[in-house]
């Protein structure tokens, strides 16, 4: 039987791990198998630079954790091998960096995750990690903006023009 101390040890790790977890806009399960510690140090890197994080813990205290902040549904994602990817500020890039990473290691996949508390399929982050990035996307609106504009100044010149003419 395992004494109070160790006892008293992992509920405190659950208890950090659900703290983290409450904060989390995205919490991500995945198999880590066929990666190297190469691999986790460049990925620990990565998302430590959009301030997330990634996590090797049991599954046991895992569930716990989760069931501490209330999420339900995650239960059959925690056998075998689970690394568990936190984004703190942002769901996007973190996920972005997850799912480039799976898509050139056939053996690491993303299992499921939450984001924003609401639990979501592989699917749906796959999908969502897709996505161009907010800069992208608000560069190209103000290009399609700008465009238009021009395009008005254009005919507006134009207008000018033929009315200088006449």
């Amino acid at each position: 039987m395992a004494s109070n101390k160790i006892i008293e040890q992992k509920k405190e790790e659950v208890s950090k791990l659900a703290e983290k977890m409450k904060n989390a806009k995205l919490i991500l399960l995945t198999d880590y198998r066929g990666i190297n510690v190469t691999d986790v140090t460049n990925l620990r890197r990565k998302l430590k630079a959009v301030n997330g994080e990634y996590l090797v813990i049991k599954n046991n205290i895992t569930k716990r954790a989760l069931a501490e902040c209330k999420i339900e549904g995650l239960d059959e994602f925690l056998n075998g091998p689970t690394a568990v990817v936190i984004g703190n500020e942002d769901y996007l890039e973190p996920s972005k960096i997850i799912y480039e990473y799976s898509k050139d290691n056939d053996f690491y996949k993303i299992k499921s995750g939450v984001i924003d508390g609401k639990v979501s399929s592989k699917e749906e982050i796959e999908t969502l990690a897709k996505l161009p990035s907010r800069e992208v996307l608000i560069a190209k609106l103000a290009g399609s903006l700008l465009g238009n504009i021009t395009k008005l100044a254009i005919a507006i010149n134009a207008v000018k023009s033929k009315k200088e003419e006449a």
